[in-house]
């Protein structure tokens, strides 16, 4: 093998990473598009059926304190850790603890949400977004 053929085989490699990631990039870019319609189609759902809304809170990156936001929505998980907001955004609602947050509230900025929550956790308990909004919206507002 000379020093052309290994120039040219590590251009392949090359080309062949990137086009990986630009493949895999289009697929993320589709699934968050999917799951944010479907937050979308939640939030408008929820407010159709006059599903009471609340004041959301978020707890500290440590599980440890619950602090106050300027979010209102619903909460989707019984974890009280992901949330959707009136307009249709989806919230990890963990923020990093802190005096100010204590004080002054948390503003856990809107996440792209995934078509399954829970993949890849160390539990393994992973449930599509579609069937964990679906349980909120039949648990009305007796859910808890």
């Amino acid at each position: 093998m000379g020093a052309d053929d290994g120039a040219q085989w590590r251009e392949r490699q090359r080309r062949a990473v990137r086009a990986h990631a630009a493949a895999d990039a289009r697929e993320r870019a589709a699934e968050q598009a999917e799951a944010a319609e479907l937050v979308a189609r939640f939030a408008a759902e929820a407010a159709r059926r006059g599903l009471r809304a609340d004041r959301l809170t978020a707890t500290g990156h440590d599980g440890r304190g619950r602090y106050r936001t300027r979010i209102t929505g619903w909460y989707v998980d019984r974890a009280r850790s992901r949330a959707v907001d009136a307009d249709g955004r989806f919230y990890l609602l963990t923020v990093p603890p802190g005096l100010r947050s204590r004080l002054l509230g948390a503003d856990p900025p809107p996440s792209a949400p995934p078509l399954v929550v829970g993949r890849g956790g160390r539990d393994g308990e992973s449930v599509p977004l579609a069937v964990l909004l679906n349980r909120r919206l039949e648990a009305g507002d007796d859910w808890r």
